[in-house]
């Protein structure tokens, strides 16, 4: 439908899972893409008229400031860059929570304080922000550090889109529940692992807390994400837009 012809979208994490989907969506709908990744390998098959494929440790400063501020111009931004530690409060070590926050939510200040300067000259733009329902919306077991920096993610939706509501600048964030992607299924497999269960035991149990039956897709958040980042969500801003399946009814 080309709803996001003639616009500039840049998203993190695009090699796989839902960032890919994200990306393959924006380009689909008329986006000029730019995606990024740690992984040049997972990207290439992205690239095309459409997409330029970037690679991009979203814990570099310097890499993300000139990446995100060398842009001709972006009209979306798209942060899916993240890591889920597995553990509670007492396994979170030092390091897994300096590493979650660097992956998970600095990562998400660098990018934004970045774009907003392009986007303020442009006239505005659109952020969406990749949180979760393990955040400050759901108390999900061994997420205590997962959860604390998707809660800091839609903090800082809602504040910076407070700051910009009067500039043309929306900020959104999306929280999924459990989504089919190869980053899930890796967690299903160490699972199994860890616990003495088969895969297809702890994936019964991912699936069992899911009200609807099932995990969600890569692409039907790839389709809320097309919508906030078009004009179709023109009204729209400092929302946490919840897609879990029923999970935290």
């Amino acid at each position: 439908m080309d709803r996001l012809q003639g616009r500039r979208a840049l998203v993190t994490a695009a090699g796989q899972g839902i960032g890919r989907a994200i990306a393959e969506r924006l380009a689909a709908e008329g986006a000029h893409v730019v995606a990024t990744d740690l992984s040049p390998e997972a990207l290439a098959p992205l690239a095309g008229p459409m997409v330029d494929v970037h690679r991009l440790d979203v814990t570099d400063r310097a890499a993300v400031v000139e990446l995100v501020s060398g842009q001709p111009r972006l009209d979306v931004l798209i942060n899916c860059a993240g890591f889920v530690h597995h553990g509670d409060v007492l396994s979170c070590t030092d390091e897994d929570w300096a590493v979650s926050f660097d992956v998970n939510a600095r990562s998400v200040f660098w990018t934004m304080r970045a774009a907003i300067p392009l986007m303020l000259r442009q006239g505005g733009g659109s952020i969406i922000n990749v949180a979760s329902v393990a955040s400050s919306l759901k108390g999900v077991p061994n997420r205590f550090v997962y959860s604390a920096t998707k809660a800091a993610i839609i903090g800082m939706t809602k504040a910076t889109a407070a700051d910009f509501v009067g500039q043309g600048i929306r900020v959104n964030a999306i929280c999924p529940g459990t989504v089919d992607s190869p980053s899930w299924r890796q967690r299903v497999v160490s699972q199994a692992r860890a616990n003495g269960a088969t895969e297809a035991e702890v994936r019964d149990a991912f699936v069992a807390r899911q009200p609807m039956g099932r995990v969600g897709t890569p692409g039907e958040v790839a389709n809320l994400a097309v919508y906030l980042a078009s004009d179709e969500s023109s009204f729209t801003t400092g929302q946490a837009h919840v897609i879990d399946g029923g999970w935290n009814m």
